[in-house]
């Protein structure tokens, strides 16, 4: 009988000292390494067995150290090999639109930077060397780390990993160059694009977008029972977003909170007339034919090219129109509470890039410091003239004194 291997087995044998091997260490004479296994849990539950070898002992021992003081065996998979378990997990518990963005965000950026490393090496050093190398704005990026992150913290949750590297990684920024500000269109822009869109669904589709800050997929959504002409609000309830396959899907707005937006009298005639002769059920804003009406069939109908420069905003993004609603909000004198409410924000912090209260803010502190650096001046040339008219009326007061004195 073969028997349970003694410390005198060749494999628990150090071939090149000739003393037998820490515990845990084997020789493979086939391979010409070190061979270490670990009992840890396995990716599909239960406990699994792994094995790694390597060339030196001294490696070994310290591979083996690490295991024991509880180094997941698992570590050694890849990030790619993790993906491949773990997204159908991700993709369930986010929105269709961002499962799409995170899919492209792994394809794209992630995988071919990181997906060949194990888990156990990925470190935040690597991860923002990475990210210098990923293509895309800030927005890109930033979907790449979070979807990074989401795959790490499912590792390190399953105790394949002690924590994620990529929490410790900053967050490229999201602030435009551009102020959103800068960004919105001016009334007379807005008048001249509503006038070069032929009168019909897509003009009251994107007076809709510009007179209510609402998003592209919530005016989608939007039905004819969702507006109160009586009150004066339409309200947003529900979004349409593009799922995995480009399909629609209805859903709650991006906050997952109902809000109320105003029915102003520059959009009311729109209103009016897309929601004549039909039910409350029906698409408040649909298309020619009846069917949905997005962003990206509206553009291609009007033309969204030529019809931006001809205002002279080649840049003009169909969110800016959101912008615009904002920034004239502010401009009208609403609270950013008020604005807040009405955009959907989730913070204050958001919605106070849309306010020009900051723009002056040079000029108006410039213009204080003038008037209180002129008030003192004028304050200081009060007393010298208060002192000089008290200097000549003691003059005059000793004058008469004085001249009796040169009498005597």
């Amino acid at each position: 009988m073969a028997g349970r291997p003694t410390k005198d087995t060749p494999s628990r044998v150090d071939p090149r000292t000739g003393r037998p091997l820490p515990e845990g260490i084997r020789w493979r004479a086939d391979r010409q390494r070190y061979q270490i296994r670990v009992v840890g849990p396995s990716v599909e539950g239960g406990a699994a067995e792994r094995s790694r070898t390597f060339i030196t002992l001294a490696e070994a021992k310290r591979e083996l150290a690490k295991m024991v003081a509880g180094r997941n065996p698992n570590g050694s998979m890849t990030l790619d090999q993790w993906y491949d378990k773990y997204w159908p997990a991700i993709e369930s518990s986010i929105r269709p639109a961002t499962a799409r963005s995170y899919g492209v965000a792994w394809r794209i950026r992630v995988k071919s930077s990181l997906g060949r490393h194990r888990l156990d090496e990925i470190t935040s050093p690597m991860i923002e060397s990475a990210m210098v190398a990923w293509s895309g704005g800030a927005s890109a990026k930033n979907d790449a780390l979070a979807v990074l992150s989401r795959l790490l913290d499912g590792a390190r949750r399953s105790r394949f990993i002690d924590y994620n590297p990529a929490r410790e990684v900053k967050r490229p920024s999201m602030r435009e160059s551009i102020s959103p500000v800068s960004r919105a269109l001016t009334l007379e822009q807005i008048s001249t694009l509503l006038d070069l869109i032929p009168d019909g669904v897509y003009r009251r589709y994107f007076a809709a977008l510009v007179y209510t800050g609402m998003r592209a997929g919530e005016a989608t959504a939007l039905r004819v029972g969702d507006v109160d002409f009586g009150r004066g609000v339409i309200r947003v309830s529900r979004s349409l977003s593009p799922g995995m396959r480009g399909e629609l899907i209805e859903q709650s707005p991006k906050s997952h909170k109902s809000r109320d937006v105003p029915l102003i009298d520059a959009l009311r005639p729109y209103a009016e007339a897309a929601a004549r002769g039909k039910r409350g059920s029906n698409l408040l804003f649909d298309g020619p034919d009846g069917g949905r009406l997005t962003n990206h069939n509206a553009r291609r109908a009007v033309n969204w090219e030529e019809l931006r420069e001809a205002i002279g905003r080649p840049d003009l993004r169909i969110h800016d129109l959101r912008h615009t609603f904002a920034t004239i909000l502010f401009d009208a004198g609403a609270t950013a509470p008020d604005v807040q409410a009405t955009l959907g924000h989730s913070s204050l912090q958001v919605t106070e890039r849309y306010s020009r209260a900051r723009e002056g803010v040079a000029l108006r502190a410039g213009a204080a410091l003038n008037n209180a650096l002129k008030r003192a001046d004028e304050s200081a040339d009060e007393s010298a003239d208060l002192g000089a008219a008290k200097k000549t009326a003691k003059t005059a007061d000793s004058a008469p004194e004085m001249a009796q004195r040169r009498t005597r």
